[in-house]
């Protein structure tokens, strides 16, 4: 029986690492894949710029991370690090917003999971306009669960929830579609050289 020490773990990584770097010699097959990777996980962010839960920019940001290890698409690393940051600010203004907008016109938590439940009926039920009715309509009545006899209080409530709801959702569209935009650039770059 062998021995395992870390000059033996050593070694065996460094013969993995070179067996991954002679299969991908000419390196094609795997570029290609991250690049159809990080597509993916483009699209998803924008699929995720619009349900919650699902955060947008982190996945955006992923596909970035793909292409910063494809060599001949020399990708800045301190854009990576921006990129990121940006992702991160997005992700804790997504939860944030909508707590502000409710806070500032007195609503409760009732609205604001009420406006996540209204846009996934809305996903769910085919309503013309459902993007922007959904979250609305289940806001006031997240808000009417919490207080059914402050009808006027419960649509204010209801409009700043759906509004905090609505800036977060552009916010996320915005940093998805920036990276995206870098992201074509740079896959762009890769094709041409």
């Amino acid at each position: 029986m062998k021995k395992i020490t870390y000059d033996y773990i050593k070694q065996r990584i460094i013969k993995t690492e070179r067996t991954i770097i002679l299969y991908f010699s000419n390196g094609t097959t795997m570029e290609i894949f991250l690049i159809l990777l990080s597509l993916t996980l483009i699209l998803l962010g924008y699929v995720g710029a619009f349900v919650p839960g699902l955060s947008g920019p982190p996945l955006a940001w992923l596909a970035i991370f793909c292409i910063y290890f494809i060599p001949s698409c020399d990708f800045p690393t301190w854009l990576l690090i921006l990129l990121g940051l940006i992702a991160l600010i997005s992700l804790v203004l997504e939860w944030i917003v909508p707590a502000y907008g409710a806070k500032v016109f007195k609503g409760s938590n009732y609205g604001i999971w009420g406006s996540y439940i209204g846009l996934f009926a809305s996903l769910i039920l085919p309503i013309p306009y459902g993007f922007i009715i959904g979250p609305f309509v289940g806001a006031f009545i997240g808000e009417l669960m919490f207080d059914s006899k402050d009808l006027l209080r419960a649509l204010k409530a209801a409009f700043g929830t759906f509004v905090g709801f609505l800036f977060g959702v552009i916010l996320n569209f915005a940093v998805v579609s920036l990276i995206a935009l870098i992201w074509i650039i740079y896959v762009i770059k890769f094709f041409l050289s």
